[in-house]
């Protein structure tokens, strides 16, 4: 043994010890626990129902028996059990992995967190096996998301249903698949685990093995009758691996031994993988190899009957009329061409994806983020417009594949303006932008809100609030695009025809009469904190990092949970798309807003009652680049906001919540160029909401107060002294923000002796009902 190694040994000898040294202090603080809980509970004086009401009593959701199982507190769970005899069914609420689960029973917890003895002692004490979350996750699926087989087969052992699926219909022989525990699903197997079930999707455990990636599942799955179905996609197994990347899985499926796919079949995955070679892993050459094998099987030198590919396909002016190559001959001149090779990728994955999969949007809109990084920004309009056009096509009104598309595009032109104020980075000019730019975009997000409203009005929507908080996010999305539109009247080189165009425009916006979450109005939202200022999305946009970085980080998230969506988190980092990001990171880049994006695709893997993915990839790449010390009005930093991301209600929301801070070094600037273009064209400065609340009180409750906008509405005939359901007047709230309102305008100027006499019949509670005309009624009731 060589010097260095003994020279080491006192070290590992002290660090042995310590080790040992905080075994047993935790142990002892353990017991201490544990005597101070006897103490508590088991004096005589205490009665049974003061006992029960202890032991059962929740601290932030949960009860002493849920967070004893959560943290493998062996000796305070059996204590709890049998000596204060805990419900042992009474569901809490745990975090797993920075993800809050609700309704998870003391038994899933033990499970989920891997405590063998814990669930014995829970089983042994009569626990149900098949208690489920709120989600309907059973401790059977939580020990196979993460892999605990040793729990797994003792809760088989003891009557656990292999079948039980969650909400989503996935069962734990899918997560085990997705995870790639193999021991699991081989057990699972082995218990003659149904092989083809379908989860709510239409997803097999043998699409969730081609998605990861797991060969050896796979083979398993396959020797066991697995049956290449297809997805609500329509997506086989074949080519969620094709789109995946996982070329192994590709390989194996098509290999003609097997006989599991037809000729087309073979054909497709190829071409499809060649394309996803080159969105990607960027490899031109591999993915015009892959191409050439599919035209070979197209084209069989055997003699066998050719399939040719189809000639009906349009030419789409968003790929640059891109037309796919026919021969061997065609393919090799491609090569030569980077972008034409990127337009086929769209073009294959369009043909055969279909526009009403996630993934042909995505790559679309992920093109256009690069072309962006590149400073042609009129390519990335072009190739967001058709993603957009797509989705809308495609998707039920308000989706959140909508919602991001649209806000993508407030944020890039909210960029370009603010871009141009500055000087010109690596000699690259950022173009303006022009009515002729912002207005189809604004016009497709007026034409989603109105298939809101109809959606509201036909009473399709099963949740009326969720679906009027997501109009609201809509609402909110076409205020930025009109706010962007005020910004270019006050452009040197506005002429009148662009003015008239642009007051036609927010017309539209102002005459929709459109209502939201609270009843309140267009106008209401632009004065309430989601609309007072300029979409600039500080939560993220101060990472300073490339749209094409963000397409690929977007590509990451996960959404936890539908309905009220708990949680976002980020999925594992060891895919390659992570590589790609780091790769894309240049010096000088310049900095760019976050997107954000709600991708829903696999939203089961991640839903409330299970563990989810940690956000720690991101993280982990954030203090790489630097994270910036750049804070919010709450004094948060990115890197606080994205450790804050599971109290979030979902990713798009988060970030229009955050959306309207001004970034650091830069100008908070109000909205009142809107608000005054809007009250101009007819808006009603003195419109309630279901608080009773006029725009005027929802600027006041801003802090800082936007001076601007006030003046611009009581300009405009808005009450100084209106008061709302609650009595309350705009000044007494601007009091309660420590704000004066005589700071921002002289009250005396907008104090008419009508309103004095309304306050005075108010204050004094004079009758008034036959003594004034009943025009003036309302004047006295909103006084």
């Amino acid at each position: 043994m060589s010097a260095g190694v003994w020279d080491l040994m006192p070290s590992r000898c002290r660090w042995i010890e310590t080790l040992r040294h905080c075994g047993k202090t935790l142990l002892r603080r353990q017991r201490r626990l544990l005597r101070r809980l006897k103490k508590a509970y088991l004096h005589s004086w205490r009665s049974a129902d003061e006992l029960n009401m202890l032991v059962g009593a929740k601290v932030g959701g949960a009860t002493p028996l849920v967070i004893a199982c959560r943290n493998g507190h062996y000796d305070v769970a059996e204590y709890l059990i049998e000596r204060c005899k805990a419900d042992i069914e009474q569901p809490g609420s745990v975090t797993f992995d920075g993800e809050t689960i609700e309704g998870a029973p003391p038994l899933w917890c033990a499970a989920a967190a891997g405590h063998l003895q814990l669930v014995k002692l829970l089983v042994r004490a009569g626990a149900n096996v098949n208690s489920t979350t709120r989600t309907h996750s059973t401790p059977l699926r939580a020990a196979c998301f993460d892999g605990h087989s040793d729990i797994v087969k003792f809760l088989v052992e003891n009557g656990a249903d292999i079948e039980i699926a969650n909400r989503h219909g996935h069962t734990c022989l899918m997560i085990a698949c997705y995870k790639g525990h193999i021991r699991i699903a081989k057990y699972l197997l082995s218990l003659n685990a149904d092989v083809n079930r379908k989860s709510v999707k239409g997803n097999t455990a043998l699409h969730d093995c081609a998605e990861s990636g797991s060969l050896n599942i796979l083979k398993m799955l396959l020797g066991h009758g697995a049956t290449m179905d297809v997805d609500s996609y329509g997506m086989t197994p074949l080519l969620a691996a094709s789109v995946t990347g996982h070329t192994h899985i590709v390989e194996h499926l098509i290999n003609a031994e097997y006989g599991l796919v037809t000729r087309q079949q073979r054909i497709d995955a190829l071409e499809l993988l060649g394309a996803t070679y080159v969105d990607k892993r960027r490899d031109m050459v591999g993915a015009l190899a892959l191409w050439k094998r599919a035209m070979d099987d197209r084209f069989p030198a055997d003699g066998s009957e050719p399939i040719p590919k189809p000639k009906d396909i349009p030419r789409i002016e968003a790929y640059d009329y891109a037309v796919e190559p026919s021969n061997a001959q065609q393919l090799e001149e491609i090569l030569a061409d980077p972008d034409g090779m990127r337009m086929q990728a769209l073009v294959i994955r369009e043909r055969i994806l279909g526009p009403a999969h996630p993934d042909t949007s995505y790559y679309v809109r992920y093109r256009g983020a690069v072309y962006a990084d590149a400073g042609r920004f009129a390519r990335c309009r072009q190739l967001w417009h058709h993603a957009l056009d797509m989705q809308r096509a495609v998707l039920p009104p308000l989706s959140p594949l909508t919602q991001s598309s649209l806000y993508s595009f407030a944020e890039l032109f909210s960029y370009m303006l603010a871009e141009r104020a500055r000087p010109p980075l690596r000699g690259r000019i950022v173009p303006p932008v022009t009515f002729e730019d912002i207005e189809p975009v604004f016009r497709k997000t007026l034409s989603e809100i109105d298939r809101g409203m109809e959606l509201l009005d036909s009473k399709l929507s099963i949740d009326r609030e969720q679906t009027l908080s997501t109009l609201q996010r809509v609402l909110v999305i076409s205020l930025h695009l009109a706010a962007l539109m005020a910004r270019l009247l006050e452009e040197p080189d506005c002429t009148e025809e662009v003015s008239r165009k642009i007051h036609k425009a927010v017309y539209s916006l102002v005459k929709l009469d459109i209502k939201v979450r609270q009843g309140r109005g267009a106008l209401h939202v632009a004065c309430s904190a989601e609309g007072a200022r300029e979409p600039y999305s500080h939560a993220l946009s101060c990472l300073q990092i490339p749209f094409a970085l963000a397409a690929a980080l977007r590509r990451n998230l996960v959404l936890a949970g539908a309905g009220e969506h708990r949680v976002v988190a980020l999925a594992s980092c060891t895919s390659s798309a992570w590589s790609d990001c780091i790769i894309m990171l240049a010096p000088g880049v310049p900095p760019h807003a976050l997107h954000a994006e709600l991708y829903t695709e696999r939203a089961w893997l991640a839903a409330p009652g299970e563990p989810a993915p940690a956000a720690a990839g991101l993280v982990q790449l954030m203090l790489r680049l630097g994270a910036p010390d750049a804070r919010d009005a709450d004094g948060n930093t990115p890197l606080h906001l994205v450790c804050k991301v599971r109290h979030t209600p979902s990713t798009l929301n988060y970030i229009l919540e955050r959306a309207w801070l001004a970034a650091p070094g830069e100008p908070a600037p109000a909205a009142a160029g809107l608000v005054q273009l809007m009250l101009r064209l007819g808006a009603p400065p003195d419109a309630r909401d279901a608080d009773g609340n006029t725009p005027l009180h929802l600027v006041c409750k801003l802090n800082p107060c936007p001076a601007e906008v006030v003046r611009e509405l009581l300009s405009h005939g808005a009450h100084i002294d209106t008061v709302n359901y609650e009595g309350e007047t705009p000044e007494e709230i601007l009091k309660s923000t420590q704000q004066s309102l005589t700071a921002i305008v002289n009250p005396l100027r907008y104090t008419t002796l009508k309103c004095l006499a309304a306050r005075t019949v108010k204050n004094y509670r004079l009758p008034y009902r036959h003594v004034i005309p009943q025009c003036l009624h309302s004047t006295v009731i909103t006084h």
